[in-house]
């Protein structure tokens, strides 16, 4: 990954308190929750491509993720 660390840090941490926002939960549950499921893997996995799209995109993505993994969001 040739991303700085730091930026993919922060929009990691920007992303999991929006999806905490939107779930109506604390940051913490929202992390576990996206790590059981694979969304942090994912987050930064495609992180190159993921911090260009509208925050609603990536949350959306990150339902659909839970939701087949059987954690419907």
């Amino acid at each position: 990954m040739s991303a700085d660390y730091g930026k993919i840090a922060d929009y990691m941490i920007m992303i999991v308190s929006e999806y905490a926002s939107d779930k109506g939960i604390t940051d913490l549950e929202a992390f576990w929750k996206l790590d059981a499921c694979g969304g942090i893997e994912a987050l930064e996995e495609n992180y190159e491509i993921e911090h260009t799209l509208p925050i609603s995109s990536t949350i959306e993505a990150l339902d659909a993720l839970c939701a087949r993994k059987g954690d419907a969001a």
